[in-house]
């Protein structure tokens, strides 16, 4: 098994101060990287685990940060935050670009090869980087079918992932069709994947039915939804020695 170094990376964004994790795998070269982004509470340890994974696969990975370094526990406090965000394409981008400097900054990441793969709230940064035109080579999108301004989508340069629990009722069937619409029309190379049985946020372990109705970990969806986000990588953005 490689060597990962991990260290937090504090950087300006929508006014706040934001706390990243950079995991960068061993070795000199230069390798391509990927932004990791959040759910909508924030970022946590299975965020930081998620880019420790893709550096022992070779990749530079930043997962960033939201909420200046804030966890929400309370939904209503966390939905109080997240809502004007998802409303606000512009506060989205900003925070993907700031983001994105700050992995282009690492001496290790290939400026050239570099993909944004996010959860929820995460998601839509990910899709709203593409939206404003950035070189991706993959977008991936896991809960975060966030449609965006009209048009926009055409800005999008490369292939685009999503992934989706068919029971989810923060992102039902007409949302899905809405964003799956907006892909198809804007040309794109893009693909869903509908998780049967799985609810919202199924792919994170301590999430918590009783508190938010609709919202349930599938183990078996999460594993195959990571697989899946690997397998876009591998193919959109390879690890070569």
């Amino acid at each position: 098994m490689s060597t990962v170094t991990t260290r937090t990376v504090t950087y300006p964004a929508d006014g706040l101060t934001m706390i990243g994790h950079l995991a960068v795998p061993a070795g000199d070269a230069p390798r391509p990287a990927v932004l990791i982004g959040p759910e909508g509470p924030g970022l946590n340890d299975l965020q930081r685990r998620r880019a420790d994974a893709l550096a022992e696969l070779g990749y530079v990975a930043l997962a960033f940060d939201l909420h200046g370094g804030h966890w929400f526990t309370d939904p209503d406090e966390m939905l109080a935050r997240v809502m004007p965000l998802l409303a606000d394409p512009d506060r989205l981008r900003d925070i993907g670009h700031a983001a994105l400097d700050v992995l282009r900054a690492e001496p290790r990441t290939d400026p050239d090869r570099i993909a944004a793969v996010g959860y929820g709230t995460g998601g839509a940064v990910a899709l709203e980087l593409g939206r404003s035109g950035v070189d991706l080579r993959a977008i991936g999108t896991v809960n975060g079918l966030i449609t965006g301004r009209p048009g926009e989508a055409r800005n999008i340069r490369c292939p685009v992932w999503a992934g989706v629990g068919s029971e989810d009722p923060i992102m039902p069937p007409e949302q899905r069709d809405a964003f799956t619409a907006e892909m198809q029309d804007a040309g794109l190379d893009w693909r869903l994947v509908v998780y049967g049985g799985a609810l919202h946020a199924f792919h994170h372990p301590t999430v918590d039915q009783e508190v938010v109705p609709g919202v349930a970990h599938h183990p078996l969806h999460a594993e195959r939804a990571w697989r899946d986000v690997v397998a876009m990588l591998d193919e959109c953005l390879p690890v070569t020695e």
